[in-house]
């Protein structure tokens, strides 16, 4: 039977999150009804609802999710009702890279998770007053109380670990630690560069501290996420407003330049600068997204020393084994999320929504 929740609705780019009574479809073979416990806020939610891309609205959002299965359809053999889940992005499993272990590069990744709004075959799973809503972002759409989800959106986790502590697993921490540990895998010594300091870029400084790096630099304009940054294991900070960066990072880096850049802040001018920062055979992860058809301009021969520039989405991670991965190393207090966390009530979502945008909250969690 269909279920009806109640969910947190965009009606038109730019317009605010409003909570309405919502009926999801009957869970497809491979889908599953799980009762949200908590969702992450991200800044691609927030793009999304202004009306930053083509998603159709009115939609429900969402794609942080965390929460506890409550039904399933018939060709699910993963998770079973009763299991503690974390929710990511979705994929067809059938591609040439979803075979090869890298489904955040899957043929139908953009339909299926960020513009489609729809099922692969067509079919909504959202409505409201007999009307289709946009759904299924992220294979999940999980700002609402209870979500329709794709199988390959779901993780079945450890269920000692409290949900509101796993829900920001889904996206931002994946991709900050997969820029460094899938992308970056630094080795003795190794010198990297972080770009921002918010959620994903912190997620990056935790992830770089578990490895053999022994220079990690956060740079942010915001004293006391710098301060965090050093806390949660960088060596070194900078701040922009207060020293030349490019000046910063050749004396914090020896003047040889950096391994490993990570740059989550998505301005153009910062992912140059961190391209100029470069050492010889470094590499640039470019994870933050500015508006489709932006484009920078690079020093060509700059490059010419064996360095790299690498786009990224969602960590380059398979989920089934990188998400409990971490789970293990939150639950062990070796990756603490928490530092980063500020949870509100779901029904709170616009005050999260507005200390997000002004940098209060670093990775507002909704909980319900």
């Amino acid at each position: 039977m269909p279920t009806p929740t109640r969910a947190a609705v965009v009606e038109s780019g730019g317009a605010p999150f409003t909570l309405a009574d919502v009926v999801l479809d009957d869970p497809g073979p491979h889908e599953a009804v799980v009762r949200m416990v908590a969702a992450g806020l991200c800044h691609t939610d927030l793009s999304v609802a202004s009306g930053g891309l083509p998603f159709p609205l009115p939609g429900v959002l969402g794609h942080e999710g965390a929460g506890i299965v409550e039904a399933v359809g018939p060709a699910v053999t993963g998770v079973a009702p009763g299991d503690h889940v974390v929710l990511s992005f979705t994929s067809c499993g059938d591609c040439r890279d979803c075979r090869a272990g890298h489904p955040a590069y899957c043929a139908t990744w953009l339909p299926l998770n960020l513009i489609g709004g729809r099922r692969a075959d067509g079919t909504g799973t959202l409505s409201r007053s007999g009307s289709p809503l946009g759904g299924h972002f992220f294979g999940q759409s999980s700002f609402a109380e209870r979500a329709l989800v794709d199988e390959r959106s779901l993780v079945k986790v450890d269920p000692d670990v409290p949900l509101e502590s796993l829900a920001p697993l889904g996206c931002g921490v994946l991709t900050g630690v997969g820029a460094v540990w899938n992308v970056l895998n630094p080795t003795t010594g190794s010198t990297l560069v972080v770009l921002g300091a918010g959620a994903v870029g912190l997620s990056a400084v935790m992830a770089a501290a578990l490895t053999p790096a022994t220079t990690v630099i956060a740079v942010d304009r915001v004293a006391e996420r710098l301060e965090l940054a050093r806390e949660l294991g960088a060596t070194h900070t900078v701040n922009p407003d207060e020293e030349s960066l490019p000046e910063a990072l050749h004396a914090r880096t020896g003047g040889r330049g950096a391994d490993g850049v990570v740059e989550t802040t998505g301005n153009v001018a910062v992912l140059r600068q961190g391209a100029d920062a470069l050492a010889a055979r470094g590499t640039l992860v470019v994870v933050g997204a500015p508006p489709f058809g932006t484009e920078v301009a690079l020093d060509v021969n700059g490059l010419l020393g064996g360095k790299r520039i690498v786009g990224l989405t969602l960590g380059d991670a398979e989920t089934q084994t990188f998400v409990p991965a971490l789970v293990r190393l939150v639950k062990e207090g070796r990756l603490p999320l928490h530092r980063l966390i500020s949870t509100y009530p779901f029904t709170d979502i616009d005050q999260a929504v507005r200390d997000m945008r002004a940098g209060k909250a670093i990775k507002p969690v909704l909980v319900f």
